[in-house]
């Protein structure tokens, strides 16, 4: 705890790598939160907690009208990025999305610089956010590469409250014993079961998950800059610290020490609102349906190879509930990109599935681990996502083995990534936004010296409704 709070007081950005990846990683969340805002399962979320607290003068929701304290903004926002499984993500042995921290940070940003600006003084500007971000991704990051909370059936989101919490409280003019306070009751809250991930249990709570993360990060910072009291062995108390409680008497282990790493090595999601670990599968797919897609009655057999991590999380079999369940299906989206050529958020909608083809192709499916994957997928030089997909047919031919190691949306292939990226931002803000506002993203793309200099909300003015 006491590393963390030196990390978020101390360090300083200093990685124009990591500066550039996390301008695109604010642009490409909100871009996702633009998305989000056409479905109202997604919407029915957002608001007051209660119907009529607003507060005027508060913090804003991106897309939408509401003026909110800042812990509920936080859910807000929180839920808006990760709605569609569609923003940024971090694989380790322990994975998440990194940008569910944006839920905190802009929301406290915008309610900070708001006030700020009423009285005279002056807030903080998208650099600052940027430079809070990479801080936040790094805290997360790091605790994932070798701490495997999901092996103890916790869920990824409990990273999000805990690096949320500390640069909340950084934030609010926090100082290290008020983050270590902080950060302190995070890890006493414990975690949320993963259950909400996986059948019979599958549903849409993993997609407001992180918010609900991103409001407690709020409600402790708040809590440590009242006074209220930390607790030093939180972790590591016997019998009642997290450690002995939830992680089997283990202490944590750390690859290395904070820095930019985690930020310069993010993965984006593009093309396709898939769970990253069958990402590369998807590419793979889609480049073989050319080959089948007149051919799908003749197919006897399917097989993807993947990493253990993959065949450990999405390899599902049998009925399906609902798209939350489909979308971590490594079966399913495999089968919609051979069948369609194509893989997006409503090809998890109930009628979309209601394609007999889909489940007939799923039968057909064989799931193998490829040891080199995995292998690949642990080695922190490569960082690999590798899949491998292959069609046999009845007759006795077969397609190419077609193999992809590296997402497009890789560090490897960041180059070949941010055209897409500009592109994913650019559709998706041309749903919500009125043509100027869209046009000012627009520019704000090719200036990044000017946007950085911006004061953040004015930067989230474009986003007002």
């Amino acid at each position: 705890m006491v590393d963390i709070a030196d990390y978020v007081v101390d360090y300083r950005i200093d990685s124009t790598e990591a500066l550039d990846t996390a301008r695109w990683v604010l642009l490409d969340s909100l871009a996702c939160a633009m998305l989000a805002l056409e479905f109202p399962e997604c919407v029915k979320h957002l608001g007051p907690l209660v119907a009529g607290a607003t507060l005027p003068g508060g913090a804003r929701v991106p897309g939408t009208a509401h003026e909110l304290d800042p812990a509920q903004a936080a859910y807000n926002i929180g839920v808006l990025v990760r709605w569609l499984d569609f923003n940024d993500t971090w694989l380790a042995a322990e994975w998440g999305h990194p940008s569910d921290n944006l839920g905190t940070i802009l929301a406290l940003a915008d309610w900070l610089s708001r006030k700020a600006e009423r009285e005279g003084g002056a807030g903080l500007t998208v650099r600052d956010v940027l430079g809070l971000s990479i801080k936040a991704h790094e805290i997360q990051g790091c605790y994932a590469l070798q701490n495997a909370f999901n092996r103890v059936g916790l869920d990824h989101v409990i990273l999000v409250r805990l690096a949320s919490t500390a640069i909340a409280t950084h934030m609010l003019g926090g100082g290290k014993q008020e983050i270590v306070n902080a950060v302190s009751h995070s890890w006493i809250d414990n975690g949320a079961l993963r259950a909400y991930r996986h059948a019979p249990n599958t549903g849409p709570r993993k997609s407001w998950a992180a918010g609900d993360a991103c409001r407690r990060a709020v409600i402790h910072a708040l809590n440590a800059m009242k006074g209220c009291v930390g607790h030093p062995s939180a972790l590591s108390a016997r019998t009642w610290g997290f450690q002995d409680v939830a992680f089997g008497g283990q202490p944590f282990r750390f690859e290395r020490a904070f820095g930019s790493y985690v930020m310069e090595n993010v993965l984006f999601k593009v093309s396709h609102p898939a769970e990253f670990h069958a990402q590369t599968a998807v590419e793979c797919a889609l480049q073989l349906h050319p080959l089948v897609a007149g051919r799908l009655d003749g197919i006897e057999r399917v097989v993807i190879e993947t990493q253990e991590a993959g065949r450990r999380i999405i390899d599902k079999t049998g009925p399906l509930a609902n798209p939350a369940d489909r979308d971590h299906c490594l079966q399913y989206m495999v089968a919609v990109s051979l069948i369609f050529g194509r893989l997006d958020a409503a090809d998890y909608s109930d009628a979309a599935a209601s394609d007999p083809r889909i489940d007939a192709m799923r039968k057909r499916m064989e799931v193998r681990e490829e040891p080199r994957f995995t292998r690949d997928y642990l080695d922190p030089g490569k960082r690999a996502i590798g899949n491998a997909v292959q069609v046999f047919f009845r007759d006795g031919r077969a397609t190419p083995r077609v193999e992809i190691d590296f997402p497009i949306g890789h560090r490897r292939r960041r180059t070949e990534a941010i055209p897409l990226l500009r592109a994913k931002l650019r559709d998706a803000v041309a749903t919500r936004l009125p043509p100027l506002q869209a046009r000012r993203m627009e520019a704000a793309c090719a200036d990044p010296a000017s946007l950085d200099a911006l004061p953040i909300q004015r930067f989230l003015d474009w986003f007002a409704k």
